[in-house]
């Protein structure tokens, strides 16, 4: 019964999270139900040094990731990296802006979604996949790029012009 509460009161969020970096609802269904079996084999080492919320949120992320690791290519890029917060107009809905961020390639759109959406940084993203800061780092950079291009063909502007 405590476990059923447990995924009620987080699955959807978590849900959320999943499906951010997956973009793909079966693939977020299956990374959330291996996340929760995986929470509910180690509850009793849960320490108490963050929120429930943040430690399952770290399980689903890692559940996620691990779904996507075989299939992400991280690109290359040769631009001055910049570290700056997206800045998101009022004209654009959360719907466009959703559609936009999840037709990013998937290793962009799972930088981006950790580093602007999620809120973690760049080494602990580098840590998650295996990857240098500095790739984090320009893939939130090609990330915000494709964005912009995306909102431009749609004649929203926007994130950080």
């Amino acid at each position: 019964m405590a476990q059923r509460l447990l995924f009620e009161r987080y699955k959807r969020a978590m849900f959320s999270v999943a499906l951010r970096i997956l973009n793909d609802y079966d693939h977020a269904n299956d990374a959330l139900q291996d996340a929760f079996v995986e929470v509910f084999r180690h509850l009793d080492s849960f320490r108490f040094q963050s929120t429930l919320g943040a430690w399952i949120k770290t399980i689903v992320v890692r559940q996620a990731l691990r779904k996507q690791r075989l299939e992400w290519r991280f690109e290359t890029i040769n631009e001055q990296l910049h570290d700056q917060p997206v800045e998101v107009p009022d004209t654009i809905t959360g719907a466009v802006l959703d559609a936009a961020i999840r037709s990013l390639p998937d290793g962009a759109r799972a930088v981006f979604v950790l580093a602007e959406i999620e809120g973690y940084k760049h080494h602990e993203i580098a840590v998650m996949l295996n990857i240098s800061e500095g790739t984090s780092k320009s893939q939130v950079s090609y990330a915000r790029k494709l964005l912009r291009k995306k909102l431009a063909e749609l004649g929203l502007h926007g994130l950080g012009d």
